[in-house]
């Protein structure tokens, strides 16, 4: 036992901080073997990242110290030379150590100023401390399990709102905010509690406002019939501060679902826009077929009709023309919060619109079957009259529903589901090739799946590069991608090379 502190000296100092830090006595002796070790570190070996581990005897306060040495296998090299050896170096001195064992000799701390030693030990004590009562308060914050806070902006950091919330300071991150409100210190504010991050000092409980949990559990706060299982909300979409969408489900036939969510002249909805700066909220059923749950999304919008498509998870709804403002919505609020609410890619447009889209789409669907299966036009027409879309329909559909076209004798059939199978194994291949050409930053865009990059290799787009060098329409050209499609690829490349 050294002289620069006591055994006595040292349990004593141990029990007041457990004590003043309300931190669990076992922790304090953790943090304070840790200090112990980085001012023996400091003191003994000056210039070394030495591996010095201390142990602290419970009942008499006395200490020891050592210095460890990490066994690594000859191949891997010595990484960090202050703390490992070769297993072939050692293994003549210690026969009964192997890789990833360590070699342990016992450390005379050299204090040749104590005071200095001590005031490094404190040092690194009161900061470990203060990590460790900072992790312990938010751990028994999140043990209380409370979504919903309420608490007083006690400063603004870098826009940010530092909220005082009891023993814990959260951040409220500018982006967390709804756009239209003013924060300012000695304000009080609610917020939902989105995560918790580790920071450069520790632990940090981060809020949100604009999250779709905050209206959720606002909801849930006024509407009891939640609570009780009785009412369900399937799910939030929002553009905080302006407007939102919320879907609901009743459990119990007897219950109105949206008027249980209004509640009385309003009052339990309007409880919960005034909590978020006036948002206006649209309350809708929710549906299990997904066609009637994206009409019921839409409202107001009035629908002429809806075309589902599985693949890409897309909604076709036609509108009248003069109703197509109103269905899209302002800087197209409505149709976006309808697409999240859903989880469906709704694209709205007038029956002109359709119309064409289903030419384009059609003439794609002949010229692919004509060229690919060595069509006439009359045969690739027989195919798409029957729903036939793409060389895939025309592969896997069963042999059967394809004699019952009409158009096709038995040989036929089996000689163009034949066709069709030989083009998507080209294509596979194809595809494989074209992924192994494409560059990582192509690889690793967001948006892009393996079908786009084969695409954008098979135009000569390589990298996040030349996808950023062009402009909408030529990338449509040379893929065939619609027009949001190319633009929201060119838009991501360029934010990557633009930065």
């Amino acid at each position: 036992m050294n002289k620069a502190m006591s055994g006595k000296d040292l349990l004593d100092m141990v029990e007041v901080l457990a004590h003043e830090k309300s931190v669990d006595i076992d922790v304090v002796f953790g943090v304070v073997e840790v200090a112990l070790a980085t001012a023996i570190k400091r003191s003994t070996f000056p210039g070394e990242d030495a591996d010095v581990v201390v142990h602290i005897d419970r009942e008499t306060g006395d200490y020891s110290a050592e210095r460890r040495w990490l066994i690594v296998p000859d191949e891997q090299g010595l990484q960090e030379p202050d703390r490992e050896e070769m297993f072939s170096d050692i293994h003549d001195d210690y026969p009964d150590l192997a890789e990833g064992d360590y070699i342990v000799r016992p450390v005379t701390p050299a204090h040749s100023d104590a005071r200095r030693f001590a005031q490094d030990a404190k040092q690194v004590i009161l900061q470990r401390l203060r990590d460790a009562e900072r992790a312990q308060i938010v751990k028994e914050f999140l043990d209380r399990g409370e979504s919903i806070v309420s608490g007083q902006v006690k400063r603004m950091d870098k826009g940010d709102a530092i909220v005082e919330l009891g023993r814990l300071d959260a951040r409220l991150p500018r982006d967390q905010m709804i756009s239209r409100e003013n924060i300012h210190p000695g304000d009080r504010v609610k917020a939902y509690v989105l995560r918790v991050e580790d920071s450069q000092r520790g632990k940090q409980v981060i809020l949100s406002r604009t999250s779709p949990d905050f209206l959720k559990k606002l909801f849930e706060l006024e509407v009891p019939e939640i609570e009780e299982g009785l009412l369900e909300i399937k799910s939030v979409a929002r553009d905080p501060g302006l407007r939102a969408k919320v879907a609901v489900l009743a459990h119990d036939s007897r219950i109105d679902p949206i008027g249980t969510c209004v509640g009385i002249h309003g009052s339990r909805v309007n409880a919960v826009t005034a909590e978020l700066s006036n948002e206006h909220i649209d309350i809708v059923l929710w549906n299990e077929d997904p066609a009637l749950y994206v009409l019921e999304a839409l409202k107001p919008a009035e629908v002429q009709s809806i075309v589902l498509n599985e693949d890409d998870k897309s909604a076709d709804v036609v509108v009248p023309e003069e109703k197509l403002a109103v269905a899209i919505g302002s800087r197209g609020q409505n149709v976006r919060l309808a697409s999240e609410l859903t989880g469906w890619q709704i694209n709205i447009m007038t029956a002109d619109q359709a119309d064409e889209k289903h030419k384009t789409e059609t003439d794609a669907s002949r010229r692919e079957f004509m060229e690919q299966l060595d069509l006439d036009e009359d045969a690739a027409d027989a195919l798409i009259d029957a729903g036939l879309a793409s060389i895939e329909d025309v592969a896997y559909i069963p042999e059967k529903e394809l004699l019952e076209i009409g158009a096709f004798d038995e040989d036929t059939v089996k000689e163009l589901r034949s066709r069709a199978r030989s083009v998507l194994t080209r294509r596979a291949i194809k595809r494989e090739e074209n992924l192994r050409l494409a560059d990582k930053s192509l690889l690793e865009l967001p948006g892009l799946d393996g079908d786009k990059v084969s695409a954008l290799v098979t135009a000569g787009v390589r990298n996040v590069n030349d996808l950023a060098d062009l402009a909408t329409d030529e990338l449509v050209e040379k893929t065939g991608f619609d027009e949001k499609t190319a633009a929201d690829l060119i838009i991501a490349a360029r934010a990557v090379v633009y930065p």
